[in-house]
């Protein structure tokens, strides 16, 4: 111990840190020369590659522009489920169902037709045909039912078109 004490009050001590304190000095020198020279060379190496104009500047452009796409695909997004929710209680089933409503007319020109939204509510046309006139009714439909009485025909239209598949949708699996 005391000869580390000795060593610090000598001269050798404060020769040997003017030493490193120079030695120091010249690394810092020299490496603050290297990063001036690599930074000159990031320069010309992004200016060449941007074809004479600034690869960085181009690229904090685009980024902005990514960001902008991002912010407005979020807003389509939402728009399509806002889309969506409105086509559930659009018409999006329907179910026709032709016949004869009399013995004496020689085809089935009268008619059922159903046309259901999402949650099966809607309207039954009843479409009745005779050589005389031609009469057409129209019944709503609340979760595929009627609160009114429906003939066998509109019944059968309904069924059909609780069972097609949505015209707007796919099923999804």
């Amino acid at each position: 111990m005391q000869e580390i004490m000795g060593f610090l009050k000598s001269d050798n001590y404060l020769l040997i840190l003017s030493f490193m304190v120079v030695f120091l000095f010249i690394a810092f020198i020299s490496l603050l020369i290297c990063n001036i020279s690599m930074s000159n060379k990031y320069k010309k190496f992004m200016k060449k590659l941007g074809n004479g104009k600034n690869l960085e500047e181009d690229l904090e452009n685009f980024m902005y522009k990514v960001d902008r796409v991002e912010k407005q695909n979020a807003e389509i997004n939402n728009f399509c489920k806002y889309i969506e929710e409105d086509l559930s209680k659009c018409i999006q089933k329907i179910g026709i169902v032709r016949y004869s409503a009399f013995k004496d007319t020689g085809s089935d020109l009268s008619f059922a037709v159903a046309l259901l939204d999402e949650n099966n509510d809607g309207v039954v046309f009843n479409g009745i045909y005779s050589r005389e006139m031609s009469n057409i009714y129209a019944k709503p439909v609340d979760k595929g039912n009627s609160k009114y009485t429906l003939s066998e025909e509109e019944v059968e239209a309904i069924k059909k078109a609780v069972d097609s598949n949505n015209i707007y949708k796919e099923n999804k699996m």
